[in-house]
């Protein structure tokens, strides 16, 4: 065997379609499976010890453990087959206890198990189509009872027993929910479904004969002896956008533990989609537990709902709910991989490992702590991932991009972003100063200093799977699925070496330390060692597809990875024989392995989304280890502004200290006074009790005096009487005692004369008695032999009747058999009878039940009503009585307040005189304010005017845009042509290609012929094969029969054609260039104009503003018109003041009549541009899009004539093509914008392409 070993030190990953995935094995352990072992997992000292699986394991299906924590029971499948092993966890370490692997009936795999109350039977559901559910005497191996549960290929999701009853079982699944029990060697239903089926995910038993369970709708049912008798549904209160497993919850007055997830976990792909749609609108009740008060149950990811029974009544109230948010829950160990993990690596600097999973994520997790350092989550899957020998940075490849992202203390951030789309294999040379990334089958070295791409090897015909450095990074290994395993130098990037084997597609590939031989691995189940472009040696894999290899730095050990999930552990040189360590670890294939620098450890991932690391050690239990010259590194990233934040909310905090701590003396202070000020009314409280106490305490003194007076008084008294009793009790008693000793004497000499007449009597009954013994003893002899002789009699006699009896019981039993076939017939047809009577029965007593139960709640209802009536009445005897007092205290209210009121009268009587004065001051402000009126009213008419004008003017604009389109039009007719004359030269192009590529395959064959140059005979043979192959009957005649004028007229035609291109190219490009410079004279000229505008706008903005104030300091702001709601408040205007043109109508005609001139002239110009054939418009200087909206205001003003509100942001433009001002997203400006301006209802931008919309 291998000198090698390898020890699973800790395992990172949990197998979640593994039914009962986790459970409590005591309050500080929890169990779970993860790849192919089950993983006790400490959740204070943070240890785990490994229970392995089955050799040959195919992945574990189901898990159970016993009530008393004894046994565990795994179902897998090894070699195809389904076995169910059961561990003592008692024994330490582990060790099976039994294996049921030889089954009498049909069976794919056991999907659930439960085990009985008292540990020793074991409930196991098969998969369909059988559907079989067994019923196990496990220690014996003995199926005690079989049943089929389903015939409709039905899933079955849970299992379980009573916890009272071991005869009772409870299945639930999509569409049943049965009940049955075990009796004289089979299993029966109790129960009978009503109602529409409902798919049962999970069910728990609340006592001996009450069952909760849960639907996919997120209902829940209270079945009571098999019937229904409450129903909840589950009610979303918020969308939830987290999709975490939920599987344990501790509680503090008992432990909770959830039956682990046995109905259908959605998987990573339907999680995504259900995401990316929308989610899930009801929530599924994946699992319920019960505890002391009532139960609990999953209530959708990341939440749970606490059920408590009610105290009257036989139902369940929701008593709490707890969400998947740090106030409510902790990890038990660290979030973990959902799916398949596509990248690995290490670091030299720091005890790290980065993986990268198609659950989109990315973790960084730390071997020497078992802990995960970082994760984060991203929208685009990661097929590979690198980590820089320093540990601050990683390259990861995404399924849109390749990113180099920095390692920071508490986030990962991108910071270079490459086009690379789908790169499966990235690699960061041993030195840090180069990476190598796949593109299909292009290899991209990149320089992490400068970050540009340095070369690109090309030479793969197929994908390129995997890539390896040397040691000094002077070069590149990689290999792929066209079986080429090539050697590139970073020099010259061109091959040094390659070994071609075309039908093998190769998985992995890595090289020795000193950079001689390269070890590859594929699709033809060898390891191959190469060197020199050549297979030196294959090592066979025994019946597995390797695909992962891997080789210390010191060049003594090499681990692989098979397709079935095990670790290979060998020496270098590679062994001749089998003789390697081979380790049972992950359930999927491993996908990439890697050993730490100091050749500690080696890292493991799969396909099962879990990642081992083990520890390596030699036969003797010597670890491998390199010597460090430099320890760990502790230093991390942070970002400048991440520091700064950080002290900014240090100093925030610091002040906030400070704050508190004066804010805490101050009230200490304030307590201190409160505190002071009682304990001095305290201690005078104290010292009056203290002088009342002293005056009792004097009194009490002299009272108790008087008493021992008294006291002293009596017992001299009862001393005298208790002496005289005395003496005249001696007397009595001497008396007594004389007369008693006479009395005693006489007793005496009877009892002795008794003595002697006694003796006497006894010495007469000895002798009679032995007369009499002697007597009988004859007498019973005689008799005795006379019995004797009656009993050989007997017995004869009994063996005569024995064989008659034997003949009579014959013959009785045959007719008895014959007599009980016939009963038998007639009962089994009463039994039926009886059954479908007892059904109908059965199922009228159900109606009797509801009816009498419905009834029941109407008494109890109305009862209930009656008592709250009645409590209702005491309740308003008392507020009549409390109202009664409170109208005698409201009308002695009433006779206050009228004396207020009077003073109050004589205070409005001043002020009225007050008010009357004000409104002479008024009348005078109204006069003022007509008078203002009559000026503006002029103003508004010319601004109606204007209004009109731009109307026009839009229209007009409108017409420009449908021209523009149907030039449009003609510029897409144009490109069609263009794209059929580009498919042609591709076509053209593809034959050249092809003719290269004939050409040189020709050149190759003739080279290998002229080696046969002085060899007549094999070099006619080599010429004949040449010619058969490259030339061909048709082609002969098709050469022959070629006409040399149709060549000619077909080149003759083409330069013909080709001319008039070139002709055409040049007249398009002359006037594109005319078209541009006169678009750009229009677009200033515009410009100009609308500053003009603008400037009109301010003015009348600042009159408005200025009559808005008068009116806003008369106090009649209610009179405004709404058009003044438009307008722009003051602080929107500008800080310098407008400045007042006098003869503004002159000036607004003037620019008018210069607007339409201009109009006008625009469209004579697009006239004769139309005119003119193969005009089309550049895209940049195209007209203005009437659609198309973006304001900064108060409101804006859509082309409609309608006001919405303003956005900051753009609002997308309903333009069908790209018009002026408009981004091909319609949604923003193209190039800086110069200014926003807003009159009335009229919005106005300037642009560098400007932009007029109403």
């Amino acid at each position: 065997m291998s000198t090698v070993v390898a020890q699973s030190l800790h395992v990172f990953g949990l197998r979640s379609h593994v039914s009962n995935n986790v459970f409590f094995f005591d309050e500080q352990i929890i169990m779970f499976p993860s790849g192919n072992h089950c993983v006790k997992y400490n959740v204070d000292q943070k240890w785990q010890k490994f229970i392995p699986g089955s050799d040959k394991s195919q992945g574990t299906l189901a898990l159970a453990i016993s009530p008393n924590r004894r046994y565990l029971a795994v179902s897998e499948t090894v070699q195809d087959k389904p076995v169910i092993t059961i561990y003592e966890l008692s024994a330490i370490p582990c060790r099976k206890r039994k294996i049921l692997n030889n089954f009498d009936f049909p069976v794919q795999k056991f999907i659930c198990m439960a085990f009985s109350p008292d540990s020793k039977y074991l409930l196991t559901q098969t998969s369909p189509p059988e559907s079989n559910l067994v019923y196990w005497l496990w220690e014996k191996q003995k199926v005690m009872a079989i049943v089929r549960i389903d015939t409709q290929n039905n899933a079955v999701f849970q299992v379980s027993f009573n916890p009272q009853d071991n005869t009772q079982i409870c299945i639930t699944g999509n569409g049943m929910f049965k009940l049955l029990r075990f009796a004289e060697g089979t299993l029966k239903q109790t129960n009978f479904q009503r109602g529409e089926p409902q798919n049962y995910l999970a069910h728990t038993w609340v006592s001996d004969d009450k069952i909760i369970a849960g639907t996919d709708t997120g209902r829940l049912f209270l079945f009571e002896s098999g019937d229904q008798r409450w129903e909840t549904s589950i009610v979303v209160k918020e969308p939830t956008s987290e999709t975490k497993n939920l599987g344990v919850i501790q509680e503090s007055e008992s432990l909770i533990e959830f039956p682990a997830v046995t109905s259908p976990v959605p998987s990573y792909e339907q999680v995504m989609m259900t995401s990316s749609h929308s989610q899930l609108s009801l929530p599924q009740v994946f699992a319920i537990a019960a505890y002391s008060k009532g139960f609990a149950c999953s209530a959708g990811p990341g939440r749970v709902l606490l059920f408590e029974k009610m105290e009257d009544k036989e139902f369940y109230r929701e008593s709490r709910e707890i969400r998947g948010e740090p106030a409510h829950f902790e990890y038990l160990m660290y979030p973990l991989h959902s799916a398949s993990i596509t990248g690995l690596d290490t670091c030299i600097r720091k005890p790290l490992i980065a993986t990268c999973s198609v659950d989109r994520s990315v973790r960084i997790w730390n071997y020497e702590s078992n802990s995960l350092e970082l994760f984060k989550e991203y929208q685009e899957e990661a097929y590979t991932i690198s980590l820089h020998p320093s540990g601050h940075y990683i390259v990861v490849g995404f399924a849109d991009k390749l990113r180099i992202m920095n390692l920071l203390i508490d986030d990962i951030r991108s910071f270079k972003e490459y086009s690379v789309r789908g790169c499966k294999e990235c690699s960061f040379s041993n030195g840090g100063h180069l990476f190598a990334a796949v593109n299909g089958n292009v290899i991209h070295i990149f320089s992490t200093t400068s970050l540009e791409n340095i070369s690109n090897l090309k030479g793969h015909t197929g994908k390129i799977r995997s890539v390896a450095w040397n040691t000094d990074d002077s070069k590149l290994i990689s290999c792929g699925t066209d079986g080429a395993v090539y050697e590139w130098s970073l020099s010259t990037g061109k091959r040094e070496t390659e070994c071609v084997l075309k039908s093998c597609s190769y998985n992995c590939v890595t090289i020795s330390p000193d950079g001689k031989i390269i070890f590859a691995v594929g699709s033809d189940q060898t390891l191959k060692e190469i060197a020199d472009s050549s297979v030196i040696r294959e090592m066979s894999a025994f019946d597995v597809t390797y695909t992962a290899v891997v080789i210390s730095h010191s060049g003594r050990m090499m681990f692989v990875g098979t397709s079935v999930g095990t670790i290979r552990a060998m020496k270098y040189p590679l062994p001749l024989q089998k003789e390697f360590n081979e380790y049972q670890a992950h359930a999927g294939p491993v996908t990439k392995m890697s050993l730490t620098f100091d050749d500690q450890f080696l890292l493991s991932v799969a396909e099962d989304g879990c990642l081992f690391t083990w520890k390596v050690f030699d036969k003797d239990g010597r670890g491998i280890k390199r010597e460090r010259e430099v320890g760990f590194a502790e230093e991390v990233l942070v970002t400048k502004t991440d520091m700064e934040e950080k002290a900014q909310v240090m100093l925030e905090l610091k002040t906030r200290v400070e704050e508190l701590k004066m804010e805490n003396e101050y009230q200490l202070r304030l307590k201190d006074m409160n505190y002071s000020e009682k304990i001095k009314e305290l201690t005078d409280k104290f010292l009056q009790e203290m002088e009342s106490l002293k005056t009792k305490n004097q009194v009490l003194k002299t009272e108790k005096e008087k008493q021992d007076v008294l006291h002293r008084e009596r017992m001299d008294d009862l001393l005298d009487k208790q002496s005289r009793e005395l003496q005249d009790l001696e007397c009595c008693n001497n008396q007594k005692l004389l007369l008693e000793y006479e009395k005693y004497q006489e007793l005496q000499l009877k009892s002795q004369r008794m003595q002697e007449e006694y003796e006497k009597q006894l010495r007469d009954n000895d002798e009679t008695k032995s007369q009499a013994l002697e007597e009988l003893t004859e007498f019973y002899e005689a008799k005795l032999q006379e019995k004797t002789t009656l009993l050989e009699e007997a017995q004869e006699d009994v063996r005569q009747q024995l064989r008659e009896f034997e003949e009579t019981k014959k013959q009785i039993e045959e007719d008895e058999d014959r007599e009980i076939q016939d009963i038998k017939t007639k009962y089994e047809k009463k039994l039926r009878d009886e059954k479908e009577s007892n059904l109908r029965l059965k199922g009228e007593t159900g109606i009797m039940r509801k009816k009498f139960s419905s009834l029941q709640k109407e008494i109890e209802e109305r009862t209930n009503d009656i008592e709250l009536l009645k409590g209702e009445q005491v309740k308003l005897q008392g507020v009549i009585k409390s109202l009664e007092k409170d109208i005698m205290g409201l009308k002695r209210e009433i006779q206050e307040r009228d004396e207020t009121i009077q003073d109050k009268e004589k205070r409005i009587y001043d002020l009225k005189k007050k008010n009357q004065e004000l409104e002479k001051f008024k009348f005078v402000l109204d006069y003022k304010i007509k008078e203002l009126k009559k000026q503006i009213e002029p103003r508004e008419n010319e601004i109606k005017v204007m209004k009109e004008q731009i109307q026009e003017m839009e229209a007009e604009l409108e017409r420009f845009h449908k021209q523009n389109t149907q030039l449009e039009l003609n510029i897409t007719e144009l490109w069609q042509k263009l794209r059929a004359t580009d498919q042609e030269m591709r076509r053209e192009r593809q034959k050249e290609w092809d003719l290269e590529a004939l050409v040189k395959r020709f050149k190759t064959d003739l080279h290998n012929c002229v080696a046969y140059i002085q060899e007549p005979r094999q070099l006619k043979e080599k010429v004949r094969a040449l010619f058969e192959k490259y030339v061909q009957r048709a082609d002969m005649v098709e050469i022959a029969g070629l006409n040399s004028d149709l060549q000619q007229e077909y080149a003759r035609q083409r330069e013909h054609l080709e001319r008039n291109l070139a002709t055409l190219k040049k007249k398009v490009v002359k006037e594109s260039e005319l078209h541009r410079t006169d678009y750009v004279r229009i677009m200033q000229e515009n410009v100009s104009l609308i500053k003009e505008i603008n400037e009109l706008r301010r003015e009348l903005k600042f009159t408005r503003s200025q009559v808005y104030d008068l009116e806003a300091a008369l106090k009649l702001t209610k009179k405004i018109r709404p058009e003044v709601s438009e307008t722009v408040s003051s602080e929107d205007l500008p800080s310098v003041p407008p400045t007042m043109r006098l003869n503004v109508q002159e000036e607004t005609g003037r620019i008018i009549e210069m607007q339409r001139l201009e109009i006008q002239r625009l469209r004579d110009q697009i006239q004769e541009q139309e005119q003119v054939p193969g005009f089309h418009p550049l895209a940049g200087m195209q007209l203005p899009c009437p659609q198309w909206r973006r304001f900064k205001g108060p409101d804006q003003v859509t082309p409609s004539g309608e006001t919405s509100p303003a956005s900051p942001e753009g609002v997308p433009c309903a333009c069908p093509g790209l018009t002026l001002g408009c981004n091909p997203d319609h949604t923003s400006l193209s190039p800086r914008p110069w200014g926003i301006w807003d009159t009335g209802r009229i919005k106005v931008l300037a642009h560098k392409h400007v932009q007029l919309s109403a």
